[in-house]
């Protein structure tokens, strides 16, 4: 089978060619930042989503409807109501000092929109969420020849699981398939693409049947278009038992993805980067790929909030990157600007892990 070009040469090699260079820096918390403004229904709403807009019917229809499905806590939406706050938070995070920003479009899928009945609007947000991330990172690289930006559009978990049961009592049953997942995913993929990203995350992720329905999406995407971008991939360890929710190891999950060839292959969430360093450590050691870790400020407290500092965080991150385990580094929930310019200044100095020879197999 033939290896598709690049779907933009040029990008591409500039980010191939920044990796073989330095350790990467992925942005922080988008969820986090998003709080600070203490945005009220209004703000989810703007002039588009208003009172008396029955937004189910989708754009341009309005018979007068009650609101019906608040938007509060939708924070894809803010692509179309309140582009400048996402905005301003793409743009703090590149004045922080970090390469790569991710888009705003973790819950842009049709089988998480469905909560705000807005399925319709799939396209549009992804899309809008890869152009936002587009213009921030342009405007900022042009201040700084030399050192390019570049957009993760992301692809995120869902709310579904195709692996597990949401029904104790009945585990056979799942409330979604394979080819839902696929689907969804793959009008997500084709707005990223079409808004300008450079490069494509599957994150977060927690089943990885549900992360190999993206990954299938993204290879229908690009056998369509007739060119690719990079593919990266991000897996999040649940707790303690160091597996993933649908029960692998950071091995096994290693294993069950490395055959789509990504960029990168690393870990996100649900830990702090002390406990998170394990797991991080497996990956470098059986990735014949770049490696990434963006592990959150901590556990949470009993408040639901992040406690580790920037000085915190940073210093267990740099001996990550010391230790030859890094290639792309940045922070998930409770990180912010200040935790991203903290790890960039505690990682500059340090080279990037290299990438071992892969050996070849005889069938």
């Amino acid at each position: 089978m033939a290896v598709l070009p690049w779907l933009y040469p040029d990008r591409a090699a500039a980010l191939l060619d920044a990796l073989r260079q330095r350790i990467l820096i992925i942005d922080g918390a988008m969820g986090t930042m998003i709080q600070r403004h203490g945005l009220q229904e209004a703000d989810y709403r703007g002039e588009r989503f208003a009172g008396g807009y029955d937004h189910s019917h989708g754009p341009g229809c309005s018979h007068g409807a009650p609101e019906g499905h608040d938007l509060k806590g939708n924070n894809d939406l803010l692509l179309l109501t309140r582009s400048d706050i996402i905005s301003g938070i793409h743009t703090a995070y590149l004045e922080a000092g970090a390469d790569l920003v991710e888009t705003n479009t973790f819950n842009a899928t049709s089988v998480s929109q469905a909560d705000y009945h807005l399925q319709h609007l799939v396209y549009e947000l992804n899309k809008a969420g890869a152009a936002v991330a587009r213009a921030c990172c342009d405007a900022v690289a042009a201040t700084t020849p030399g050192k390019p930006r570049f957009v993760i559009g992301v692809v995120g978990p869902t709310s579904r699981t195709a692996s597990i049961s949401p029904d104790v009592n009945d585990p056979g049953f799942r409330n979604t398939s394979f080819d839902e997942l696929r689907d969804t995913y793959r009008e997500a993929i084709d707005g990223l693409i079409d808004g300008g990203a450079d490069t494509l995350m599957v994150e977060t992720i927690f089943d990885t049947l549900n992360a190999k329905a993206a990954l299938y999406a993204l290879e229908e995407a690009f056998d369509a278009r007739g060119g690719r971008l990079p593919v990266m991939i991000s897996g999040t360890i649940t707790d303690a038992s160091g597996r993933t929710l649908s029960g692998q190891t950071a091995e096994a999950f290693h294993a069950s993805v490395s055959h789509t060839r990504p960029l990168s292959i690393g870990l996100n969430c649900a830990l702090g980067a002390n406990d998170l360093r394990p797991h991080v450590e497996t990956l470098a050691r059986v990735a014949g790929c770049h490696v990434s870790a963006h592990p959150n400020a901590g556990l949470p407290n009993a408040f639901g909030e992040y406690d580790e500092t920037p000085e915190e965080m940073a210093a267990t991150l740099r001996g990550f990157a010391r230790d030859g385990l890094l290639n792309l580094v940045g922070g998930c929930c409770g990180t912010t600007p200040d935790h991203i310019r903290a790890i960039a200044e505690a990682v500059a100095d340090l080279p990037p892990r290299a990438l071992p020879a892969l050996q070849e197999h005889a069938a």
